[in-house]
């Protein structure tokens, strides 16, 4: 930063009488002036004040500070280093490299963690951090001192390497700025972190930030699945890049605050929650698309894509910013160990989508099972898959006998449904007729929805493992026999192929007595289709989920067709269709139950 000088040492040889009653005029001035705000603060906000109250849902962004080149009224001693050095810090878990240049990090490594190449993880992501800044640099609402601060070379406290549990300070002053951070490390993944701007004297306002992304993005997908996590008094809220506006400053108070993407966090949380403030940062950059070739690994394409790239500053109004980092995997053991100031932890950074409740209950039964049972995911999602199949085995019974009951009370509903002549929706006797309907129904303990149990529970079952399958960090990279990522497509498409076998077979030995012909030869076609689709694009873990349960289904099937109850709606079946074709020309083949 360049050096200002006093006015007052100005050497023109002027040191007449109003000369120097005109410069403690002016001294007077701007302490007086710099006195009264301080004990009145501006009603409009700027860098060094409180943002205008807003919220996470309307955001606004917060005006701008003074510029850096303002005047100035006062110089510091200089203590800025003379040339660029580094400090590596460690514990059990990561390998942080922090350079004096901005005291900001260049390599935040997770011990433990690969990434798609086999590579250590580094969280750091090297080309958005190198267009929009490098994690823990500060930002103000100044964009040039943001600028100077980042580029400014600070004297640490100590170089070379570090063992956790440590701390690390960093001293920067020139011109009228002068800057103090500290980081304090333990045995976690948390890194406790404070700085202090000040301008003249006067505390700035000044935001620790992660601006360039998390460094296993690469992928164009991994940019676009990134959210912003945070959390108002225990309200959480996962916001997608597309309705992330830059620059906007939300009013807390803030649990915590931070970015992440589909298995791992940078999450800030604020020692202060009541006086803290997050301003939005939203980037674009070109980068080379990378396409999955086969398991883990990838390979870049010939094309390239512009992704959005979100961020956060994060700290308090007082100019004394004081927060706790966590940077890590989205582990749901690993978040829950890590408690904010409130109490609360950040359990809910994972988020399970729509069927939330479902996938976190699955994926817990799941954990038990690996962490107790099987050790390997493959083989613990085979035998948590029979679990669940075996637990809902009763209801799929209760839904053959409500279908047989339905079929046994079918001729009465025809009758019915003749005597009313099939009225059209809009027409009055509609109404008459079902009541009527209805009423046998209910004489003969019949349920119209008693054989759709097993499938309303099937399906958010199927939808909530998906989406717990491609976000829980566990299954990253878990391998079972050719699959080397249960959380990636089967390279091979073994799987899917597989998948289209099981589900016809599932169709086909599954009886659907009363159900029209050609909506059955549809089905038993298009049910395999759509099945294969799903798992030869998606996680090869689904895959293995659901062809297990379509031999489960297929086992189970087999032997309920040789009881009385599958024989009964067999014959009724058969009855059915004979009737129906009894002079008419045969349409094709009915798919129906087998033995």
């Amino acid at each position: 930063m360049p050096e200002f000088k006093n006015p007052n040492q100005g050497g023109g040889g002027q040191d007449n009488r109003s000369f120097l009653v005109l410069i403690v005029v002016m001294f007077a001035v701007i302490l007086g002036t710099q006195y009264w705000r301080a004990k009145h603060p501006s009603t409009t906000p700027d860098a060094n004040t409180t943002a205008t109250t807003q919220t996470a849902a309307a955001p606004a962004s917060a005006p701008s500070a003074p510029p850096a080149d303002a005047a100035v009224t006062s110089t510091v001693p200089v203590v800025q280093a003379a040339a660029e050095t580094t400090t590596v810090v460690e514990n059990e878990l990561y390998k942080i490299t922090f350079s004096n240049r901005g005291g900001a990090v260049t390599s935040w490594i997770l011990k433990g963690v690969t990434d798609s190449t086999g590579k250590p993880l580094d969280m750091v992501n090297a080309e958005g951090s190198k267009k929009f800044g490098y994690p823990l640099s500060l930002h103000t609402y100044d964009p040039a001192l943001t600028q100077n601060l980042a580029q400014a070379l600070y004297v640490p406290s100590t170089t070379g390497k570090l063992e956790a549990p440590a701390t690390l300070t960093y001293e920067y002053s020139a011109g009228n700025i002068t800057v103090h951070k500290t980081y304090s490390f333990d045995a976690d993944y948390v890194v406790h972190a404070s700085a202090t701007v000040q301008r003249n004297g006067a505390p700035i306002r000044a935001l620790f930030s992660w601006t360039g992304g998390l460094g296993d993005m690469d992928s164009l997908t991994a940019y676009n699945m990134a959210v912003l996590d945070t959390s108002i008094t225990g309200k959480d809220e996962h916001i997608e890049p597309k309705k992330v506006s830059s620059g906007s400053t939300l009013a807390g108070p803030f649990d915590f605050a931070g970015v992440s993407d589909q298995y791992f966090a940078v999450i800030f949380m604020p020692d202060q929650p009541s006086d803290s403030t997050v301003r939005t940062l939203y980037n674009q950059m070109e980068v080379q698309n990378q396409v999955k070739s086969s398991g883990s690994r990838f390979s870049a394409s010939k094309t390239g894509g512009t992704v959005p790239v979100i961020g956060a500053a994060v700290g308090n109004v007082s100019g004394n910013n004081q927060v706790r980092l966590f940077v890590g995997p989205k582990s749901l053991t690993v978040l829950k160990s890590i408690k904010t100031v409130d109490g609360n932890n950040l359990g809910t950074v994972l988020d399970f989508g729509f069927w939330g409740p479902i996938g976190k209950a699955l994926f817990l039964g799941l954990h038990f099972v690996q962490e107790h049972i099987a050790s390997n995911w493959g083989w613990a999602i085979i035998l948590f898959t029979v679990f669940i199949n075996v637990l809902i085995l009763p209801l799929r019974v209760q839904g053959m006998r409500s279908m047989l009951k339905m079929q046994r009370i079918q001729p009465q509903t025809d009758a019915i449904k003749a005597k009313y002549g099939n009225p059209k929706p809009t027409d009055p006797k509609m109404a008459e007729m079902n009541a009527e309907v209805m009423a046998l129904q209910k004489e003969h303990g019949v349920s119209m929805f008693g054989g759709c149990i097993p499938t309303l529970i099937q399906f958010p079952l199927l939808f909530a493992f998906y989406t717990m399958m491609t976000r829980v960090v566990e299954l990253r990279h878990a391998h079972w026999f050719w699959l080397h990522d249960l959380s990636l497509a089967d390279p091979y498409h073994i799987l899917p192929i597989m998948m289209v076998a099981t589900s016809f077979l599932a169709q086909y030995y599954t009886p659907s007595p009363g159900v029209d012909p050609a909506q059955q030869r549809m089905m038993a076609f298009m049910m395999p289709a759509f099945s294969g689709w799903m798992t030869w694009q998606y996680a090869s873990g689904l895959a293995l989920y659901w062809n297990v349960g379509n031999i489960i289904l297929i086992l189970q099937q087999q032997v309920m067709n040789r009881t009385a109850l599958g024989k009964e709606m067999r014959e009724i079946a058969a009855k059915r269709a004979k009737a129906k074709t009894i002079g008419k020309p045969t349409a094709g083949k009915t798919i129906q139950g087998r033995k």
